[in-house]
């Protein structure tokens, strides 16, 4: 009997041990993590966190909102109702029709300032480095007109092609759309050369 009380007896106390110790731990672990996040708040920055998990604002303690990419969404700054001009073109696309490949053209997109306010074109930007805008850098006066010339390069292009170019100005929307056009061919003895440089020829 004394035997079997013993070991009854070192079990429990095996039990209370270990009991003991996880209590220990997991009352440390909390503690540790009170700590650290404490220390990260105080410090004024952004806890840790996982790719999937959004970062936690310190002064709100709400998900931090991310920042908008500016290189894939340019942000454009508000306008004024009482300052904005009004920019109207004469036409907002142009088909340069059939085009042989590597062949430049260029065409002018002609508008109107028809605002009681100054127009101020801040930039303007092709979809693609083959569309390249040139658009006047200094204000236009109310009533006046403008011109924004645009070069397309189809050098490297086959097929129908369609390229954009961007307006931003002190407009209500801020930017403004333009399109260019055109079909882009290859001549039969420029194929007949490359095929021949394919086979060794």
């Amino acid at each position: 009997m004394n035997n079997k009380e013993n070991l009854i007896l070192g079990g429990m106390a095996i039990m209370a041990l270990w009991l003991s110790v996880l209590t220990y731990s997991v009352y440390f672990s909390s503690s540790a993590s009170a700590s650290t996040l404490a220390a990260t708040r105080a410090l004024g920055t952004t806890a840790v966190s996982t790719p999937n998990t959004p970062a936690i604002n310190p002064a709100t303690g709400q998900p931090a909102i991310k920042p908008t990419n500016t290189n894939t969404q340019p942000q454009q700054p508000e306008v004024d109702p009482a300052t904005a001009a009004n920019l109207v073109f004469a036409e907002n696309e142009f088909d340069f029709g059939t085009l042989e490949e590597g062949e430049k053209v260029e065409h002018i997109f002609k508008f109107e300032n028809t605002s009681a306010n100054p127009l101020t074109i801040s930039n303007a930007r092709g979809s693609c480095g083959c569309t390249v805008p040139e658009w006047p850098r200094e204000p236009i006066a109310p009533g006046e007109v403008g011109e924004i010339k645009v070069k397309f390069d189809s050098k490297g292009k086959k097929g129908k092609q369609s390229k954009t170019v961007t307006i931003s100005a002190n407009t209500i929307p801020g930017n403004t759309i333009l399109t260019i056009t055109s079909d882009v061919i290859k001549l039969e003895g420029e194929e007949g050369a490359d095929a021949g440089t394919a086979n060794g020829k």
